[in-house]
């Protein structure tokens, strides 16, 4: 199998980070939409049962790991009375789109979106209580050097939350994920959005990522005890849970 960090969104000689930043500055302005249209709405419902597993630890400090357009940070303000969520993207065109979400839900006290390096975290040891990634593990340059960072900035008894793309393993959905994910999302992608190459490169993360078990392992190295897997939506996504 292809290392997902040797997956890139164009064949230049740029790092992969670097490209991943040009990729969705390019595609922010249909993102939202794009994503709501390509996962059928269901995205919305993954996130809520994501954030849901933070409320029995009720963190009061939060980082939100590729915020984006603050989809997470905002489910995190709805569900959680949470002291400050702190989101860090590298798109800046993604984090200026969601600065207006976070307005416009009166949240702006609260949520704070800031351009940042989620392998390079510019914060103190132990500064977090909860850390929630969604769709952004697969894109970084080097993920074990993410989560090594991630449990640095954790509290001892925090907790990260990771909803990753997975691959379906029963047949008929693994079939039809394939032809989805590898055909009709990458041309309903060039028809509405202006980077034809981001979802084929959706395809392309997604088979290298080393999801399901093989994540739980690189979490146990990285120093995360007991982590865990839930496959939602017949093995579409996963959400994976460890803690420090």
């Amino acid at each position: 199998m292809i290392d997902v960090e040797k997956v890139k969104p164009y064949n230049e000689n740029d790092g992969k980070k670097k490209q991943i930043a040009r990729m969705f500055d390019q595609v922010a302005g249909s993102y939202d939409f794009l994503n709501r249209l390509l996962s059928l709405g269901i995205d919305v419902y993954w996130r809520k049962k994501a954030i849901a597993k933070l409320r029995n630890l009720q963190p009061g400090l939060v980082l939100d790991v590729a915020s984006g357009t603050a989809d997470v940070a905002l489910e995190i303000f709805r569900q959680l009375k949470v002291e400050r969520i702190t989101g860090i993207d590298i798109s800046e065109k993604m984090l200026e789109l969601g600065r207006k979400k976070v307005i416009r839900a009166g949240a702006e006290g609260v949520i704070h979106l800031q351009i940042g390096d989620a392998e390079d975290l510019q914060f103190s040891d132990n500064a977090f209580d909860a850390i929630t990634v969604s769709f952004g593990v697969r894109n970084f340059e080097n993920v074990e050097k993410g989560l090594q960072e991630f449990k640095r900035v954790l509290k001892p008894g925090g907790k990260l939350i990771v909803l990753e793309f997975s691959r379906p393993r029963v047949f008929p959905l693994k079939q039809l994920f394939n032809i989805y994910f590898r055909y009709i999302l990458p041309f309903i992608g060039r028809v509405t959005s202006k980077d034809p190459r981001a979802y084929a490169y959706l395809y392309e993360s997604v088979q290298a990522f080393p999801d399901r078990e093989r994540f739980t392992v690189l979490m146990e190295k990285s120093g995360f005890q007991n982590p865990v897997y839930e496959a939602w939506t017949a093995g579409i996504v996963c959400c994976y849970v460890g803690s420090k």
